[in-house]
C-alpha cells in the first residue's frame, strides 16, 4: 500500500509560474466576488491544485478584499441621492 505524498512533496510538483496569469486573476476575482460561473469555479478548483502562483495570487486577493471590507463604513444611501443619480442616468 502506497502512502500519500507529504505537503512538501506536493509543492515541488506545483508550477511556479502561471502562463495564463491575467485570465486566472479574473477568475480568482470572480470567485472572491461571488460572481463566478460554475465553469470558472471548476477551473479555479482544478488550477489551485497545480499552480503555486495562482494559490499565492488567490491569498493576496483575498487579503486585500478582506482588508478593504473591514475599512469600509457601510451606510445606506439617502433616497434623494439615489433619485438624483437615477435621474442623471435616465433610469
Amino acid at each position: 500500500m502506497q502512502s500519500s505524498p507529504s505537503a512538501t512533496e506536493n509543492t515541488k510538483y506545483q508550477k511556479e509560474y502561471c502562463e495564463h496569469h491575467a485570465e486566472c486573476l479574473k477568475k480568482i476575482q470572480a470567485v472572491l466576488d461571488g460572481g463566478a460561473t460554475e465553469d470558472e469555479k471548476d477551473h479555479f478548483r482544478k488550477n489551485m491544485d497545480h499552480c503555486l502562483h495562482c494559490i499565492k495570487m488567490y491569498h493576496l486577493e483575498k487579503c486585500v478584499k478582506e482588508s478593504l471590507q473591514s475599512k469600509i463604513d457601510k451606510r445606506l444611501c439617502p433616497d434623494n441621492l439615489v433619485a438624483t443619480i437615477k435621474a442623471k442616468l435616465n433610469i
